[in-house]
């Protein structure tokens, strides 16, 4: 791992001299940051605050992240989008008495001492001092239920970042997640540049300029993954490394990954806000070895009562708020709520253990059904979730994408109905089919799992 230091000391140590950070819409150098500031002359102003960063484009939001570690005691990523309801109570739990925001979207209703834009192209200013270990508050991704707040500090985001050769760095994350976050720091750590989405682009735009900026490392969710390979614009990139994580990643979709991208190193990465980079996989195959449980080194994995539990130095430090839970345990292992199915040496991740569906008293993971209708032939990709049943108490429903649009869904129904039935338990099989035209994401790029 690098040493941590600030943001802009990992830069200085790369020694790059074309490397950016870009969007369809801005482009920070990052031969520049030492000389420039996304603040100009205000950028001490924020020096000690815990500040709100409230940015629509990525690379305004790296520009400010750049500029404020190491100065600022606090700093609160909003991921885009996020409306008064989440963001007032937020900034209230971070004591936040600054505000970095964007000049075309500002948040007006903070009552803070310090409120500067976040401009690009940086502009001359006072060089800064760094003083501080800057405490990073991420919001939780988790697809049901609030978000919660996780602090961690650049020592504990960069635990899973090694030193790497040159590296054209692409992520269809957003950088103000955890798992968009690691690819900015790698990159960083690194000699090349990186890729993110501008503002409402579709992904088609956007892997046909990773494709013409010769992007050769993309990191993206499993939904990211499956809406780019039947986007049209797959093959508009040829990267040497694909990365997953955020979602289980199953066979299916690693194979089909394989297929679309034969020279790539294909990974898996198991990681959450709480939990940081646990473990990566890259043996092709979804799950992980049943060997890597137990252990006594710095990360050490074990199953409890069917759930997954981590002990590692690269966890967040705590949770914000007065009633907000312990985050580890006595043995200090935090229970990431992942259930586990052991099976022929191998660790199968089955669902959350909020997400079960009751099916008569009896239990219905709804990624494991899913797992099963996305390895049928003509199903793109698919989402189950529970529909109330005054008998059962709840009935399994499959929303299905296919492969071909305009084909005949009262046999295909039926075709993949009987397929499910032969693969699952009766109680699992999908009650209800429905085939849409896509699949709800959240902002995380993960399936929605509520209605």
């Amino acid at each position: 791992m690098p040493e941590a230091g600030t943001l802009a000391s990992l830069i200085a140590r790369s020694a790059r001299s074309e490397g950016v950070v870009s969007t369809r819409d801005y482009v920070l150098p990052l031969d520049e940051v030492a000389r420039g500031s996304p603040f100009g002359e205000q950028r001490s102003a924020f020096a000690g605050h815990s500040v709100v960063l409230s940015v629509r484009d990525m690379a305004k939001a790296a520009a400010a992240l750049i500029d404020l570690d190491g100065t600022a005691r606090r700093i609160l990523l909003c991921p885009p989008g996020w409306e008064a309801a989440k963001l007032a109570p937020a900034a209230e739990l971070i004591g936040a008495d600054a505000l970095a925001f964007d000049e075309e979207d500002p948040q007006t209703a903070l009552a803070v001492e310090v409120r500067h834009p976040v401009r690009l192209p940086l502009r001359a200013g006072a060089a800064a001092s760094p003083t501080l270990e800057t405490e990073w508050v991420l919001p939780t991704s988790g697809t049901i239920g609030p978000p919660k707040l996780a602090v961690h500090t650049l020592r504990t985001l960069m635990g899973a970042i090694a030193p790497a050769p040159l590296q054209q760095w692409a992520t269809f994350y957003d950088i103000r997640r955890y798992g968009g976050l690691q690819i900015l720091l790698r990159a960083l750590a690194g000699r090349g540049s990186l890729r993110l989405s501008g503002v409402d682009e579709e992904i088609e735009s956007f892997l046909a300029r990773c494709g013409a900026s010769g992007v050769t490392h993309v990191s993206g969710t499993p939904t990211h993954w499956r809406m780019a390979l039947f986007s049209g614009a797959a093959s508009r990139i040829d990267p040497e490394y694909v990365r997953l994580s955020g979602e289980i990643a199953d066979d299916a979709l690693l194979a089909r990954l394989a297929a679309a991208y034969p020279r790539a190193q294909i990974e898996h990465a198991y990681a959450s806000t709480e939990a940081g980079v646990a473990f990566e996989v890259g043996d092709g195959r979804a799950g992980f070895p049943s060997a890597w449980l137990g252990g006594e080194g710095p990360i050490a994995l074990k199953i409890v009562e069917g759930s997954l539990r981590v002990r590692t130095p690269r966890r967040a430090l705590r949770l914000l708020g007065a009633d907000a839970p312990a985050l580890v345990d006595e043995d200090d292992f935090l229970d990431t709520g992942d259930l586990i199915e052991t099976r022929d040496g191998r660790c199968h991740f089955i669902g959350r253990r909020g997400g079960i569906i009751n099916v008569g008293g009896a239990k219905v993971h709804p990624e494991e059904v899913e797992a099963v209708l996305n390895a049928l032939g003509p199903v793109r990709a698919s989402r189950v979730f529970a529909r109330s049943n005054p008998i059962t108490g709840a009935i399994v429903v499959a929303e299905i994408v296919l492969n071909d649009p305009v084909a005949r869904h009262e046999t295909l129904a039926r075709e993949i109905l009987a397929a499910a039935q032969q693969r699952l338990a009766p109680h699992m099989a999908p009650a209800q089919i429905r085939f849409v035209a896509e699949l709800p994401m959240t902002a995380a790029g993960k399936l929605r799992r509520d209605r």
